[in-house]
């Protein structure tokens, strides 16, 4: 079943046309990968999927209302003066949830010794898994991750690796956005390549690699991207 689908979506800001034609569909209960260099319009398809922008053509589907999906963006906004429980408590208000769930997210994610800490005293690693707590508050059945392990170090972000695999396994659906190509690959069901607004490739990423004769390393998506485009991540 057809969770997530855009069909000739267009976007533009001015003269910048930002998305040009996209189109792809993520089924019920997959990771699906969505990679690009910065700039190439992976937080524009998430805002417009989300109902923060309207596309200027082409249609686009997301199967759940908007109380059963959660989100973590670029821009985490954290009340950086209160603590880690707090700041949840905040949505387990917006959302109506019993006080326990506030409790299983923070566990859930490693942070139940943190449960009092002030925001502005955490670490990025810290930040984001409270992030990612707050965004699986209400057991979202989709859940939009915009690069999630940004800056994070190699440790930290196999921790969060774990916790999104945990989730598909839970039941949600799970839209993934990085630069990251071994993230995508060793995560993803299924991909999209994305450059200037414009997807380039999709399908699993051993197929693409194998289309593109690019399996020799585990950085294969990266050397296809940098084969169709000539420019290199970042």
């Amino acid at each position: 079943m057809i969770s997530i689908s855009m069909k000739n979506v267009e976007k533009s800001f001015g003269n910048n046309k930002v998305l040009k034609d996209v189109s792809f569909e993520i089924h019920n209960n997959e990771i699906f990968g969505m990679l690009g260099p910065s700039g190439s319009g992976k937080t524009t398809i998430i805002n417009i999927l989300t109902k923060q922008l309207m596309a200027d053509s082409g249609e686009s589907y997301i199967g759940v209302s908007s109380r059963e999906i959660g989100l973590m963006l670029e821009h985490d906004g954290l009340f950086d003066r209160l603590s880690c429980i707090d700041n949840l408590i905040v949505f387990q208000d917006i959302y109506g949830i019993s006080r326990s769930k506030v409790t299983e997210s923070l566990e859930l994610v490693g942070l139940s010794d943190a449960a009092t800490k002030l925001v502005s005293e955490l670490s990025k690693g810290m930040r984001q898994r409270l992030v990612l707590a707050r965004a699986v508050l209400h057991k979202p059945k989709i859940l939009f991750l915009d690069e999630p392990t940004s800056a994070l170090d190699p440790l930290t972000a196999r921790g969060i690796h774990q916790l999104i695999r945990g989730f598909r396994e839970s039941g949600s659906t799970i839209f993934l956005t990085t630069h990251n190509m071994e993230e995508a690959t060793n995560l993803c069901d299924r991909v999209v390549l994305l450059h200037k607004g414009l997807i380039i490739e999709q399908g699993t990423p051993k197929e693409i690699c194998e289309k593109h004769n690019a399996v020799k390393t585990v950085m294969d998506l990266e050397a296809v991207f940098i084969q169709l485009t000539g420019e290199e991540l970042k």
